[in-house]
Order: structure tokens, then sequence, then C-alpha cells
């Protein structure tokens, strides 16, 4: 290769063939030309491949080569840096996809938790609320043949939450069942704040007292919840009134002898259950039962 002609081609793009002493096989590289230096022989070439030292006596072909052409080659060799991008962006999304699903399930386990929460507290004051039935007694028409009015010492169970007697039905099962409720629409005449000094018998109205509902006297209601808003805390007692003559109409009332079962049954908790049975005779008209 004639040095003259390599000179000319300092700082431009060429092709360069060479072939060491003793090879078989041609190499070829592409590159700028730096340097050439006659003397000692050698051309400076930095390619692709980073600076390069060519002997001049190797050189076999030389060829001036597109500028655009080695940029095109040299960034086809850089196609990992695309692929680097693609994968950035499945990572990005990827992790965007995790936390959406990590939000999801994060809001679900706390509406769980919420939803457990309520369950168990709704579940406690199930178990630990309810009516307890203290006394029943009777009081018996001016013959003594039959018990006209049903008197029930209530109040709620030992650690029960308060109770609303608004909510509170009371089931008879005598020859039918008879469902009664607390006649609050008639306010005072159904609730009374204390006991009549003629007896628990005559505090309340009997007008008030029908086959479907029934009366309420408050004998202990120190915050005077019972004859406020018909609700029955820890420390109170009342006493409810039912009109047996009108809810057992096929007999007029409970005769001797006789018997039947009931249950107030409260908005939460268990049920306060009684069994009534009624005496050979009523010797006076305030039965124990």
């Amino acid at each position: 290769m004639e040095r003259k002609y390599v000179k000319r081609l300092l700082g431009k793009y060429c092709k360069i063939v060479t072939k060491e002493p003793g090879e078989q096989r041609a190499s070829a590289i592409t590159g700028k030309i730096e340097e050439i230096d006659t003397d000692d022989g050698f051309v400076i070439i930095d390619s692709n491949q980073g600076l390069g030292c060519i002997n001049i006596n190797t050189i076999v072909a030389i060829k001036p080569s597109s500028k655009h052409k080695y940029q095109q080659r040299k960034f086809s060799k850089e196609d990992h840096a695309a692929i680097g991008i693609g994968t950035l962006i499945v990572f990005i999304a990827m992790i965007l996809v995790a936390a959406v699903a990590a939000s999801v399930i994060i809001q679900t386990s706390e509406s769980l938790q919420n939803r457990a929460n309520a369950v168990a507290k709704q579940t406690i004051r199930e178990v630990s609320s309810g009516m307890q039935i203290v006394d029943v007694t009777g009081y018996t028409d001016e013959s003594k043949t039959k018990i006209e009015f049903l008197a029930i010492s209530i109040r709620p169970r030992a650690g029960s939450y308060d109770l609303d007697l608004n909510e509170t039905l009371i089931y008879l099962e005598h020859d039918n069942l008879t469902v009664l409720n607390l006649n609050y629409l008639n306010g005072n005449e159904s609730v009374a704040g204390a006991v009549n000094i003629d007896g628990i018998f005559h505090t309340l109205n009997h007008s008030v007292l029908t086959s479907v509902n029934y009366g309420v006297i408050a004998v202990r209601d120190e915050d005077d919840s019972i004859t406020n808003s018909y609700g029955m805390g820890s420390s109170d007692l009342a006493i409810v009134i039912i009109n047996l003559s009108a809810a057992l109409s096929e007999t007029g009332g409970l005769e001797p002898n006789g018997e039947f079962t009931g249950r107030l049954v409260p908005e939460v908790g268990s049920n306060g259950i009684f069994w009534i049975k009624a005496p050979n005779a009523f010797p006076h008209k305030v039965v124990e039962l």
C-alpha cells in the first residue's frame, strides 16, 4: 500500500483490509483515520471498537467509507440500549400493577376487618344482652273466677346492653299464639313513672291494655329512660301489665288450673321466658304465679 495514498485519507472514514504475515485470512475494520505515522509505519484509526493502531505494511486494501453508514452500523451494535429501555418500561408497569393490586388488597382487608369487628360486636351484644323475668303476679276479676291481668317484673340481664321496650314483643301461647307490643302511641297512659297508691293493677288506664298492646310501670328508673324513651338500663326495674281477658279471648282470662307459656323478646339478646300455671282456686284477687 502506497504511503502517499494513505496520507490522503487522513481524517476520513475508511474501510481498511489487513492481512498479517503468515495469516491465510484477511480482516477488515471501518473507522476514521486519526493519524498516520509514515516514519514508523502505523495508522491510528477510531472505529466502533475504539482507537486502534494498524501497521501500514499489513494493509492490503483501503477504501473510503460513508460516515453515515459507519454511524448507522455503530448504532446497530448498540441495540441493547433499546432493549434496556423496553425492560425498564415493563418493570415500571409491573410496579404500577403491583401497587394497584396491593391497594385493592389493603382496601379489601380493611373492609373485611371492619365487617368482622361489626359482627363481633353484634355477637357480643346478642350473647351478653337479654331480658330477665323477676316475678309474675296475677289479678282476678271481682268474682275471683279468672285472672284478668298479669304483672311481670323485668330487668336487663347482668352485663346486658340497654334494652328498648318499644322494640320488645311479648308472645303468649295458649290456645292460640298472641303477640303484644308496647302501646307507645298513647304516651303516658301506657307508661307510668311510678306505682299508683291503689296498686300496680290500678296504675295504668285499662283502656290502653288491649289484646295486642301491653303497658309498662317504671319501678326503678333513676335517669327516667323508661318514661322518656322506653329504654331500660342495667339498673332499671319495670313491671309489664298484660290484659289477659283480652289476650286470651277464648276464655276471657286464665281459669283455675289453666296454664300457658310466654316470651319477652327484646330487639337484641336472649328472651325472657315464663310458664304460668294457675292454682286450683283464687282465694285472693292478687295471685302469686
